[in-house]
């Protein structure tokens, strides 16, 4: 189980999730620092940049949990293919969420603000990135895995 490479891929996928969550997502600066982070909502926003910011709230530990659950699966290679596929739609609804309440939250502050407000991507999108990376070579692995097991049956 923890031979298997793919095992250790899903793992730092797991962590990164997990460090995501934590980490602030994006910086604005006017007179005062906000920051853009997971269960952090800004009020005057609006509705859409509460539900996506709620939404990547709470599908980042989830990408975490399946990706954990995904290296204990290395018996039923076919559901571990299928679960990895499923983290890979999850990291785009993580990501895109994340990057729509940024945005929100950017025009929201630009209106109070207007050009003085600066804003740069923090900690929380960088660890987000790699993830796609590791979900693919995992679920090479594991392709590679079922042709060698399969292999194996027709001796």
């Amino acid at each position: 189980m923890l031979a298997r490479l793919q095992s250790l891929y899903l793992f730092l996928a797991a962590i990164l999730a997990f460090s995501s969550i934590f980490l602030p997502f994006w910086y604005y600066t006017a007179d005062s620092l906000y920051v853009l982070q997971d269960f952090g909502p800004y009020p005057d926003a609006g509705l859409v940049h509460t539900i996506t910011i709620y939404a990547s709230s709470i599908v980042s530990p989830l990408t975490a949990i399946l990706a954990i659950a995904a290296v204990f699966l290395y018996k039923n290679r076919s559901l571990q293919g299928t679960l990895i596929s499923v983290l890979i739609l999850l990291f785009l609804v993580d990501i895109l969420s994340g990057l729509t309440a940024a945005h929100f939250m950017n025009e929201a502050l630009g209106q109070s603000f207007g050009p003085d407000l600066e804003h740069t991507p923090g900690a929380g999108l960088f660890v987000l990135i790699p993830e796609p990376l590791l979900y693919w070579l995992a679920k090479k692995g594991v392709v590679k895995d079922e042709k060698i097991a399969s292999a194996y049956k027709r001796l």
